[in-house]
């Protein structure tokens, strides 16, 4: 007779960072990573790729397209749901250290995907700036996941020209650094253009551009820019832009 054996926390921090960081139209058993990560916690592929889909079933983004056919979430996904939702940064953290301890790797002390990577500072500095490289990289990757490696205005797929950008400034929300749902994928020119507040997205996902005869004089930034005013962004498959986020852009970033 099999004995089931639940699922230990590192199992779970390890599903549930694969599933922020693998797009959801992968997540099957034969995926390599996921296949990879099996193997290193001890289950088999169908069983991680299965944890995978019952996550999915929690967030709102892929439980209201209909997507997931799996609605076995545990009480313990369902708690570790919370505890992720609830503080991004902390979870970030733990969840890299659970994926590099299931393949026996010492801890992250940097991102080594960061172009603009610099020495790390001694002591507690150090510290710190380690761990808010692991969040970056996290935010990184959750949004590129959810985005399907695409801009969500444009289209554009060309990886190194891609931003995962902050909804709400990295500056102005020190406990949402993390969150993948302040977060859009754009190219680097309308990342920019976001970021400055000559545009933004309204209630229902469509971009508005700001208004004023310079930007109306550019031939280039009405050509690149200006014409996907109106145009409603490509849905992320998981972790949809939450609206309060969007209405702060609006009110207080936003220079229409």
């Amino acid at each position: 007779m099999t004995t089931h054996r639940r699922w230990t926390r590192d199992e779970l921090l390890v599903a549930f960072a694969l599933y922020c960081r693998i797009p959801f139209g992968v997540i099957h058993s034969r995926n390599r990573e996921i296949v990879r990560y099996a193997a290193a916690i001890g289950r088999t592929p169908a069983a991680l790729s299965m944890k995978m889909g019952n996550i999915a079933s929690l967030d709102d983004a892929i439980r209201e397209s209909g997507r997931s056919g799996l609605t076995n979430a545990s009480h313990a996904d369902r708690a570790m749901w919370a505890e992720m939702n609830a503080d991004w940064a902390s979870f970030a953290v733990e969840s890299e250290r659970a994926l590099r301890a299931a393949l026996g790797e010492g801890e992250a002390v940097e991102n080594s995907d960061d172009e603009d990577a610099t020495i790390l500072p001694e002591g507690r500095d150090r510290i710190s700036t380690a761990k808010a490289r692991v969040g970056h990289g996290f935010f990184r990757d959750a949004v590129r996941s959810a985005y399907d490696g695409r801009c969500c205005i444009t289209g554009l797929s060309v990886r190194s020209l891609l931003v995962a950008s902050h909804i709400v400034p990295w500056r102005d929300d020190e406990a949402n650094r993390t969150n993948p749902k302040n977060g859009l994928l754009l190219s680097a020119l309308h990342d920019r253009a976001f970021d400055r507040g000559l545009i933004t997205l309204d209630g229902d996902l469509r971009v508005v551009v700001a208004e004023s005869r310079a930007l109306r004089d550019d031939a280039y930034f009405v050509e690149s820019i200006g014409r996907f005013a109106g145009r409603t962004i490509r849905l992320p498959e998981k972790f949809a832009p939450a609206a309060g986020f969007l209405a702060y852009h609006r009110e207080r970033v936003f220079r229409g």
